[in-house]
C-alpha cells in the first residue's frame, strides 16, 4: 500500500533545476533508499515532501491527502518526521531535554497552562519524559539521557536524531545521511536499528546516503537521481547491475575507493 507519493515533481533554484518531472511511491513499512552524486537533487526532494521548499509543479500525497504546500509543521502533525544532514542537539540541555523539544510543538496544553506550571501540563510533560526515554531506550542511548547533548560524538548525535523522530509516532522518517560520522562498526549497528525501526514500529524509512553497503544492504527499494531526474529505481540488485546507474554513481564510488587506497 503506497503511504506517500511524489508525482511530476519539479523545482528550479535561480534557473537550475534542481528536481525535474519526478515521481516515485513509497510503500508502507519499507525502507527506501535514495542514492546520486552531490547535487544530484536528493536533500531537495527530502525538503519539498516534508514542505520546507514547494515545488514548481507536481503533488506530494501523504495517504489520500494532498500535502503539497503545506507548512512543515502541518505535515509533521500528519505523521511525517525528518532528520537533517547537521546535528539540531542544543549544547546546554540534556539528551532527554533534546528529545523533548519537538514535542512541546504538538503539546495540548495551553501557553496560559504552561506558564502556570498547570497539572495538565506538569502531567503532560511527564507523558513526554516517558516517551523520550523510551525512544532513547530503543536505540540503546537510555543511559545518555542526563547528559549535556554536546557531550555526544557527531555519530552518537546522528542516532540521538533518529530516536528524536520516533517518539511522534510517525508513519513515515525522512533521514538525511544518517550514517555520516559513524565507524563502520556504527554502520553495522544503524543497519540493525533501521531494520528494528521498519519492523517492530512499522515505519517507512526513505532514507539518503553515500555509504553505499548500507544502502544496498538495508533498502528494500533503491532510488536513483543525477541531476534532478531519477535515472533508475528498484531492488539494490537491480540497482547494482544498471548501467546507467553505474556511469552516473557507483563507477565514480568505486573509483574514488580505489584512490583512497
Amino acid at each position: 500500500m503506497t503511504i506517500l507519493a511524489v508525482d511530476r515533481v519539479s523545482i528550479s533554484f535561480g534557473g537550475v533545476r534542481a528536481l525535474d518531472d519526478i515521481s516515485a511511491a513509497f510503500g508502507a513499512g519499507e525502507i527506501v533508499g535514495i542514492i546520486g552524486p552531490n547535487g544530484a537533487g536528493k536533500t531537495t526532494l527530502l525538503n519539498v515532501i516534508c514542505g520546507l521548499n514547494t515545488p514548481d509543479a507536481g503533488a506530494i500525497r501523504l495517504g489520500d491527502r494532498v500535502i503539497t504546500g503545506m507548512k512543515p509543521n502541518w505535515i509533521a502533525g500528519m505523521g511525517l518526521a525528518r532528520t537533517f544532514q547537521t546535528s539540531q542537539l542544543f549544547s546546554g540541555m540534556s539528551i532527554l531535554e533534546n528529545m523533548m523539544t519537538g514535542l512541546h510543538l504538538r503539546s495540548r496544553a495551553t501557553l496560559f497552562g504552561a506558564a502556570l506550571h498547570t497539572k495538565r501540563m506538569r502531567a503532560e510533560e511527564a507523558e513526554l519524559a516517558a516517551r523520550a526515554r523510551d525512544a532513547l531506550d530503543f536505540v540503546g542511548f537510555a543511559a545518555f539521557a542526563d547528559q549535556p547533548g554536546d557531550s555526544l560524538s557527531f555519530g552518537q548525535r546522528r542516532i540521538v536524531e533518529i530516536a528524536r523522530t520516533l517518539i511522534s509516532d510517525p508513519k513515515i522518517v525522512l533521514l538525511d545521511e544518517p550514517a555520516v560520522g559513524l565507524s563502520i562498526n556504527r554502520v553495522a549497528e544503524l543497519d540493525q536499528l533501521l531494520r528494528r525501526i521498519r519492523d517492530e514500529k512499522g515505519v517507512t524509512l526513505v532514507m539518503i546516503e553515500h555509504v553505499i553497503r548500507l544502502v544496498m544492504g538495508v533498502s528494500d527499494r533503491v532510488v536513483v537521481l543525477n541531476s534532478g531526474q531519477k535515472i533508475a529505481e528498484g531492488r539494490p540488485e537491480q540497482i547494482r547491475e544498471n548501467p546507467a546507474v553505474i556511469e552516473a554513481y557507483l563507477g565514480k564510488q568505486v573509483d574514488a575507493g580505489r584512490a583512497a587506497s
